[in-house]
This record gives structure tokens, sequence and C-alpha cells, in this order.
């Protein structure tokens, strides 16, 4: 990579994961960092940074060398790098695109390739952790994309990552990040049929998480989802929904069809994803599936 002081990183997308990386990366490199959302008051986390607002995706693409994007999905990650008024409209454009984004695997693969035939490169790097986590600048990125790309955007990772892992060629990012969100879904329904089951059964949930912690039952979601949503059963707004849950198991679905794998477990953490945002938990943070299993709801019919 070339001089950082240099570079001049964009970044698009200031939502609750899009606006934290964006602050670490104004306040961590050395050279110039420009921002835009749509919704302006999105721009309220960068207020004490250098990061400099812009008012259209046309003039990041006009200075950036780098563009990181933090997007709802794969359309959106299409229209912003390719629709008129996008990254690649202009003669200007920027010399790489990262999107941080959770996407199809096809989706990936085919913007990379459009945007190979416009000299750009392309980058999948979806990330892993919490809302604190990326506050902290402490985020696990997998990262699909030639060698030599990953080279040059790993030092701008650092600055909103822990841990970096290059999975191969584009869209191995989103393979790996896709399985991720499977597990960390499935895990928390099955944690909290057991959560429920205990109680019923004469074992405080509390008693049963510190007990469970010590054995090999633990896990990232026990410690995280367990203890400080489903115990206290606190489901925030603004956190992640059911709906977001399920955009991601579409994809996971999708991307098995593709393998030509059944993926059963998967369909039906989608049918209790469903319940939970039908039945009075829509926008809620999503481990609120256990009062789907609580109140003996169930999963919502399999669809034909």
């Amino acid at each position: 990579m070339t001089d950082k002081k240099s570079v001049v990183i964009g970044f698009i997308g200031l939502g609750v994961m899009g606006g934290a990386m964006c602050r670490n990366m104004a306040l961590k490199h050395d050279g110039d960092v420009v921002a835009y959302d749509m919704n302006s008051e999105a721009f309220g986390i960068l207020e004490d940074t250098k990061a400099r607002r812009l008012e259209t995706v046309a003039e990041v693409a006009a200075v950036a060398d780098y563009v990181f994007l933090s997007l709802p999905g794969g359309p959106q990650v299409e229209q912003v790098c390719l629709g008129s008024g996008g990254l690649t409209a202009a003669d200007r454009r920027p010399a790489t695109i990262v999107d941080l984004s959770t996407t199809t695997v096809a989706s990936a693969r085919a913007v990379a390739e459009k945007l190979a035939g416009l000299g750009v490169a392309f980058a999948d790097a979806p990330v892993a952790r919490t809302r604190e986590a990326a506050q902290r600048g402490e985020l696990s990125i997998m990262v699909g994309a030639s060698t030599d790309v990953y080279s040059r955007v790993k030092p701008m990772l650092d600055y909103i990552a822990s841990d970096v892992t290059h999975c191969g060629e584009v869209g191995c990012g989103q393979v790996v990040k896709l399985i991720n969100n499977a597990l960390v879904f499935e895990n928390t329904m099955a944690l909290a049929e057991m959560m429920v089951l205990g109680k019923r059964a004469g074992v405080e949930p509390e008693v049963l998480l510190d007990a469970v912690s010590k054995g090999s039952g633990d896990s990232f979601v026990l410690r995280n989802h367990g203890r400080k949503a489903m115990l206290p059963r606190t489901f925030p707004e603004k956190a992640f929904p059911p709906e977001y849950v399920l955009k991601d198991i579409s994809y996971v679905l999708e991307l098995a069809s593709q393998s030509g794998l059944s993926a059963h477990v998967t369909e039906l953490a989608q049918r209790y994803y469903t319940s939970t945002a039908k039945e009075g938990w829509s926008g809620r943070y999503f481990p609120a599936v256990i009062e789907i299993i609580d109140q003996d709801i169930g999963p919502a019919k399999a669809s034909t």
C-alpha cells in the first residue's frame, strides 16, 4: 500500500455497526476519511473525529482511494457500486471497494466481476461480533479477495478488527460469515429451548447458565445472548431483529440449495424466527425467540 497519509478512505453506511467502524478508521488512519449516509443524524458518531461528511456517493467516489461499505444487503451494495450516481458512474473511481456487509455469495461474486471490468478491485469482508466489539475496534472479519487485494486492505481492516482471516477468493468471506451467523442463530434457538426446559424442570435459568458455562456446553451465545438478553428477558429495539436474522437465513438456504445440501436445521430456525417476528417481537433483539418457545407458540408452518 502507498504512504498511509496519501490514502483517502471513504465510508458509506453509518448504521449501528458502520458508524462505529467509520469512527475507528477516522481515529486511527493517518490520512483523510470521508463518509456518506442517507440519514444525516447518523453523522453524530463522527462529530469529534476528522471524518468529513459528504452529501452523495458520487462525491465519495471523486476523492476516495479505498471505499468501505456497510449496507443492509446485496441490492444496496450493487446499487452503490454500479448504479446511476454510484461509485463507478463517473470517470474517477476508487481503486478498491471493500464490502463489510452481509450479502449472498452469488451477489458478491457478480459485483466483483462487473467491477473488475471497470478496473476496480473488490473484497467481500463481512464482520462478526457485537456492537460493543465494533466500538472497541475488535471485530472479526472474514475476507474474500485475491492475495494482492487482501494484502492492500488488511492494514485498514486492522483499524476496526482484532481478527482478520483471509478465507479465499471473492465470495469466500460471505460463505464463512453466513455459516457463522447460522450457527449463532441456531445455537440461540437451542439455548432458549434448554433454558425454558431447565426452568420448567426446577432449575433457575441463572443457575443453569452458570453450571453449563463451566462445562462443554459453554459458548459465545450462552455468555452473550443467554446471559445478557435471554436471562433478563431484555430485547431492545435498534439491535439485531428477527427480520435481519431471516434475511441472513435466506442467504444461507440459497447457498445450501446451490451447493446441493438440504439444510433442515436452518429451515427449522427460519420457521422459529418467522414466528418471533410475527408474534409480537418484530424489530426487537432476536434472542426474543425464547418468548416464542416459552409461550409454546412454536415455529411457523413450513412454506409450501
